[in-house]
């Protein structure tokens, strides 16, 4: 496995891997994914495993019009941030340590350049696992935010960068 960064032909796969990690990511129209990726984020990664796409890690950083919410409340407590936007591993590929990989090319790619990396995790629907994942990478929760009391929220997690 390799991490780069994405490359057009790869956009395809990864709606197709986003599509298929709801809802522990948001879903998107292939319209959507493309405007994001061309221009809000700060940086694509694509974990390649025997030449193709099997993750990737959408970053942003600070001072983007974005119309998320979550967007919204990390840009109202930080300055100087790179934000996960979404992370999203294929699912026949799911446990070979590739969101360990992603994770740690972001951490790389913004070591220096910005004070914190941050990331939200389902609260409900609950997704414990990534919640797990993200403490065992250094993540610690900063605060949550509830759209509709016990049905959908989310828990933010911040990890220092040097």
């Amino acid at each position: 496995m390799i991490v780069r960064d994405w490359q057009e032909a790869d956009l395809a796969t990864l709606h197709a891997i986003n599509e298929a990690s709801v809802p522990g990511v948001g879903p998107l129209t292939y319209q959507a994914l493309d405007h994001l990726v061309r221009h809000q984020s700060a940086a694509v990664l694509v974990a390649d495993v025997d030449g193709a796409p099997a993750g990737f890690v959408l970053c942003m950083l600070e001072g983007l019009d974005y119309a998320s919410l979550n967007y919204k409340w990390v840009s109202q407590r930080y300055d100087r941030f790179a934000y996960i936007d979404r992370v999203a591993v294929a699912e026949n590929r799911r446990g070979q340590r590739i969101g360990e990989a992603l994770y740690a090319a972001a951490v790389d790619r913004f070591s220096g350049r910005r004070d914190v990396l941050l990331a939200e995790v389902n609260l409900a629907p609950p997704n414990p696992g990534s919640l797990r994942f993200h403490k065992r990478n250094g993540f610690e929760e900063r605060g949550e935010r509830w759209e509709i009391e016990g049905e959908k929220g989310v828990v933010y997690l911040e990890r220092k960068l040097g």
